[in-house]
């Protein structure tokens, strides 16, 4: 399992170094030039720019704050996307994965020792992030498709089940699209409103609508609602 986690990790870096070559970058940049295209060329996993805001604010027909304030709820302050680069943070859901095996006429109790259905081994994996997304390789080794729509992906934790929701025309897209940076999950995240109907909730910023079709009716316990308002209302006023 480690050596599947490293090759997926080097994969990424080495894609993130195709960066200067696609690009064209100069044979003869000094090493400071270096650095920065190899900062440039992961920053698409660290964080969003106020240009990816801006396009789906207008994609959706709201105002940039309103989207900055859901990011900053839903995602957390640091909107972290990935657990490392090309590798999205995800939560995989063995309970719904468990169920969609059955409905798919595949038996658990054959699969019942396989490691998917475990607790994360933070210990053995360094992070909660990478630890999870070993109990998803395992459950993929059981059925790739239905493991990929048993997890909750990216800085919206949106569920794999929702692909069609999200825009995507397979699973398989939608984690492709996942995994290639937090432009794209935010993205995702703008079709699925779209798709829900909650783009409605967003437009007359009705925070408790929107809380409640997105979070569930514990919404108002946690104080969602509140939270996106106080959220807005900065980010309009730093306009």
């Amino acid at each position: 399992m480690k050596n599947i986690l490293t090759l997926l990790i080097l994969a990424a870096a080495i894609s993130s170094a195709g960066y200067a070559k696609n690009h064209h970058v100069s044979v003869e940049a000094d090493k400071p030039q270096a650095d920065t295209v190899e900062v440039d060329s992961l920053a698409k996993y660290t964080r969003l720019t106020d240009d990816d805001y801006r396009r789906v604010a207008e994609e959706l027909g709201v105002e940039t704050a309103t989207i900055k304030a859901v990011v900053e709820i839903e995602a957390g302050t640091a909107h972290k996307g990935f657990a490392a680069p090309g590798i999205p943070l995800i939560n995989f859901d063995a309970t719904v994965f468990r169920r969609n095996l059955s409905r798919a006429g595949k038996s658990y109790s054959r699969h019942a020792k396989n490691p998917a259905f475990r607790s994360p081994d933070i210990r053995r994996h360094g992070s909660y992030g990478m630890a999870q997304w070993a109990r998803l390789e395992n459950a993929r080794t059981i059925d790739a498709d239905i493991a990929n729509a048993s997890a909750f992906w990216g800085m919206f934790q949106i569920g794999g089940f929702n692909w069609k929701k999200c825009g995507c025309k397979s699973v398989d897209e939608f984690v492709n699209r996942m995994s290639e940076s937090e432009a794209q999950q935010l993205e995702l995240f703008a079709q699925f409103c779209k798709n829900s109907n909650l783009v409605q909730y967003l437009k007359t910023r009705n925070w408790s609508k929107f809380a409640y079709y997105y979070n569930g009716p514990s919404y108002r316990s946690r104080g969602y609602h509140t939270k996106l308002n106080s959220a807005y209302r900065k980010h309009s006023q730093n306009r």
